[in-house]
């Protein structure tokens, strides 16, 4: 029956929500999926044996001596994460202006890789950071002369320190310097000695953000770098298209994959590199993304499991095909859960 002062329409043929009506309906339909083999678990490395700090900064996150580092790659295995990506905390004693700690192979990244390695085996990859600011005592990601970033002598020490952790057994280097032509020169390095099947992921939108604050922290870069901008290298949150301009350099000269950072503001840089080019691009879920929502759940503001897993199906489907983030593994722990 019609109510009265009220003409009924005809219904539409097309009912978007038919396809939402059951659980199991959803899924069939579902455009992305996420899962623990899209991630990547960044790992913060520090001296000593059986033991950790945590990271006020970034609740959850810890630092870990090497043994601790080799527990945590176990772990990843198990929960089926395929990937590490290690970064270590320098004592303030082993930094210098040349940040020459880098090319030690002894030194704390190599030893851990070696440790990961001997006791892992091919089980899991380990991708390892490619820069100089955990070594140097004014933070910054190069040489600096003059209070300038220098780049040509900059890009020469890196290539010695992708050959150190080559050697170390590195599956993955990961230059996050934003160094103009390194990556030709690092390719060129690693082949030359005989690494020619050690890939490259290249950092290669790495914006000049606020969102790294607590990153800074953990590495302990931040009271090296003090007011210091890295604006001179890193790009400007302002620019797309730039960011496109990057990564065709990069792919020109050699990279494998390549990585847009940090991610949840940039997901227009995702999208539109992955459309671009059509290669594996990398997203890094940053520190700053991370202790925000953590503090937001630890608040009771959000649900954590929903935002974590949320944010990171956002990042699929602009394009990633992979994910580095601290919330690794209790996103793969929730995933399984899920099935």
């Amino acid at each position: 029956m019609a109510f009265a002062g009220f003409e009924r329409g005809p219904y539409p043929q097309t009912r978007m929500r038919r396809m939402r009506l059951h659980p199991w309906l959803r899924s069939l339909v579902a455009e992305t999926d996420l899962s623990a083999t899209d991630l990547i678990w960044p790992l913060f490395i520090i001296e000593g044996t059986d033991a950790t700090e945590s990271v006020p900064s970034m609740p959850g996150v810890q630092r870990m001596t090497i043994d601790r580092i080799v527990k945590a790659a176990e772990l990843a295995a198990q929960l089926g994460i395929p990937a590490i990506a290690l970064f270590p905390v320098t004592p303030a004693d082993k930094k210098t202006a040349d940040g020459k700690e880098a090319l030690n192979r002894d030194n704390l990244i190599c030893r851990a890789i070696r440790s990961v390695r001997d006791k892992l085996g091919n089980s899991i990859g380990i991708v390892t950071d490619v820069a100089l600011d955990p070594y140097t005592t004014h933070g910054h990601d190069g040489l600096l002369i003059d209070g300038y970033v220098v780049n040509d002598p900059t890009v020469e020490v890196l290539c010695q320190q992708s050959i150190v952790q080559a050697e170390a057994g590195a599956d993955v280097i990961a230059p996050s310097d934003m160094m103009d032509g390194r990556i030709g020169r690092i390719r060129t390095a690693l082949d030359q000695s005989g690494f020619s099947n050690v890939a490259i992921l290249s950092y290669a939108a790495k914006y000049a953000s606020a969102f790294y604050g607590p990153f800074r922290d953990a590495v302990g870069s931040s009271s090296s770098l003090g007011k210091g901008d890295k604006g001179t290298y890193q790009m400007s949150p302002s620019n797309l298209r730039e960011a496109l301009h990057e990564v065709a350099l990069d792919l020109q000269e050699g990279a494998d994959m390549v990585m847009v950072k940090p991610g949840m503001p940039y997901l227009d840089v995702v999208h539109a590199v992955r459309e671009t080019f059509q290669v594996p691009v990398a997203v890094y879920q940053v520190s700053g993304e991370y202790a925000m929502l953590k503090a937001a759940a630890e608040r009771g503001w959000l649900d954590e499991r929903k935002v974590v897993l949320e944010s990171l199906l956002a990042f699929k489907r602009a394009g990633a095909s992979a994910i580095l983030t601290y919330f690794a593994p209790d996103a793969a722990t929730w995933l399984q859960q899920d099935r």
